[in-house]
């Protein structure tokens, strides 16, 4: 099929706000008509699907069988994600409809980039970089052979695993997903997760995870990595009160969106020592303002707190990719050949 001649209507589902939106509709293929909906009533969408060709589901949210029903002329449903377990298979097998999946590398980057930080504060990175940098009263130096050697010669007793610990993940979208299938090798004790909408017992099986309600989630987490977007009622989510009731000693990793911690609060817990440490990659104000009341934390390396400038989600090129190449089956469609990371 000549794309140049050929035209698809396509309806995408998401969650994103307006400004990556934009970024989204900027690699649209040429022939390819995009209407995006943004948690559209069910009437909205069904009036949408009654013309569609694609149905793109980004990252997570039911398409059942009435979505399809409403989509005659339906040719692919496309889940930007890894997870289907939302997306009702069966009906897509009845009417010959290919579901296929695509899993995000910015998604896969953030997860990278928390479990990162989550071994950084566990090792006291921050205290252990600046001992090995700094010369110190620490014993005559002798060299070292098979038999000769000054293990911990420093004499850290700060320094822990992450085998045996149970993790916390508040928010637990795409990028959960993948932090969750990267712990595993890591062998925590349990790995409990919170969202507004409780994944199937089969998809928690497959993760290894166990659902918590957010209370539980924070008394429970001896390390908390807080993914959650941001809105009004995330706003100062993580505050005075939902931090003191952290298990004393307890580390946070925070990779969600900017203004979603009191960053005072988050300040005032690791200076009493009630948290054994934090990391924070995004902030209610960015670039960083010089009174920010975690950076004094973070130049003093005894207080454990790691500040990385908003790039768990990797270089910008990195999403400029990623934009471009979830159209990638609908490119696919439009030139008849075979669809990628096809599920049925």
């Amino acid at each position: 099929m000549d794309p140049s001649k050929s035209h698809l209507k396509v309806v995408f589902l998401t969650d994103r706000a307006k400004v990556h939106q934009k970024s989204t509709l900027s690699t649209v293929p040429p022939g390819v008509e995009v209407v995006m909906l943004r948690r559209p009533d069910r009437e909205t969408l069904y009036t949408h699907l009654a013309n569609a060709q694609v149905l793109v589901s980004e990252r997570q949210g039911l398409v059942d069988k009435g979505m399809i029903v409403a989509a005659p002329k339906l040719q692919l449903i496309q889940r930007l994600g890894s997870l289907v377990h939302d997306i009702d298979l069966e009906a897509a097998r009845s009417r010959g409809i290919p579901v296929c999946r695509h899993p995000l590398p910015t998604c896969m980057a953030v997860a990278e980039h928390a479990l990162m930080l989550i071994l950084a504060l566990l090792k006291h990175l921050p205290e252990v970089t600046r001992i090995a940098l700094e010369a110190g009263d620490w014993g005559v130096p002798r060299q070292t052979d098979e038999n000769t050697f000054a293990f911990n010669w420093s004499r850290r007793e700060n320094i822990r695993s992450l085998a045996g610990r149970t993790v916390g993940i508040l928010g637990f979208g795409e990028i959960g997903v993948e932090l969750a299938r990267r712990l595993q090798g890591f062998s925590p004790s349990a790995i409990f997760y919170h969202k507004r909408n409780r994944l199937p017992e089969a998809a928690e099986r497959d993760l290894r995870i166990t659902y918590c309600e957010s209370d539980r989630l924070f008394c429970n987490s001896e390390t908390l990595v807080t993914l959650l977007p941001y809105s009004d009622s995330t706003h100062h989510l993580i505050n005075l009160d939902t931090l003191e009731t952290l298990p004393q000693g307890a580390l946070l990793v925070h990779c969600g969106s900017g203004g979603v911690i009191d960053e005072q609060a988050l300040a005032t817990v690791v200076t009493s020592g009630h948290l054994g440490g934090a990391a924070v990659d995004t902030f209610e104000w960015e670039p960083l303002r010089p009174d920010n009341p975690l950076l004094p934390l973070a130049r003093n390396t005894s207080y454990n707190v790691i500040l990385t400038p908003h790039t768990a989600a990797g270089p910008r090129r990195l999403a400029a990719q990623e934009n471009w190449d979830i159209w990638e089956n609908v490119r696919r469609l439009l030139a008849g050949q075979e669809l990628k990371e096809r599920v049925i």
